[in-house]
């Protein structure tokens, strides 16, 4: 009965993990990508007139 408990509390783990490192990876290339968005429209603010 134990080692059941612990299959699924490794299989748990195991998924946090996952999802930790899958969102990790998005936040820091959305992050990059924001930045290079910001530095394109800062380049060309003297380039719009109102």
């Amino acid at each position: 009965m134990e080692q059941k408990v612990y299959k699924i509390m490794k299989g748990a783990g195991a998924a946090n993990i996952a999802v930790g490192v899958v969102v990790l990876v998005v936040g820091i290339v959305s992050g990059i990508l924001l930045m290079v968005a910001g530095g394109k429209l800062i380049s060309g603010k003297s380039k719009i007139l109102f």
